[in-house]
């Protein structure tokens, strides 16, 4: 009786443990997918998948310096992302320079951090699952210095 408990103890862990790896599995593959909206979106020129990728509330930053160190944030809307997207404002690198490399940083229940590094820029991703669909709200990017 003692080894019967035993094993039905074992299976009922080992299916709780595969249910969540599941979960995680579908949740890094949703997550990947949105980033990968996002950037591919942007390359192709294609405002819904640029759309569908973001919380309308987002807010895209970067930190820029003039020459006398001094330093402001400029922001961008998703409105402003969705429409440069539409006018084709990522078309213009040639698909052999387009990069799309997308690293998930870390995730926490219905919280994301993700990295994506694109041919001239890194972008730094804050996601939310946001009506059961993983969004981006919150971006920092950063240009890569120009190659001499």
């Amino acid at each position: 009786m003692k080894q019967t408990l035993t094993v039905v103890i074992c299976i009922m862990f080992l299916a709780i443990v595969s249910n969540a790896n599941a979960q995680s599995t579908t949740e890094t593959a949703a997550i990947k997918q949105t980033a990968l909206d996002y950037i591919e979106g942007w390359y192709e020129g294609n405002a819904e998948r640029m759309e569908r990728a973001l919380h309308p509330e987002l807010a895209k930053r970067i930190v820029r310096s003039n020459q006398q160190g001094n330093s402001r944030l400029d922001q961008m809307s998703a409105m402003s992302l969705v429409l440069g997207t539409r006018r084709g404002g990522g078309k213009s690198t040639p698909a052999e320079k387009q990069q799309k490399d997308v690293t998930i940083l870390d995730v926490f229940e219905n919280a994301a951090s993700v990295k994506i590094v694109a041919s001239d820029w890194v972008d730094y991703l804050h996601m939310a699952k946001f009506n059961g669909k993983w969004v981006i709200v919150n971006v920092l990017w950063e240009l890569k210095p120009q190659k001499q």
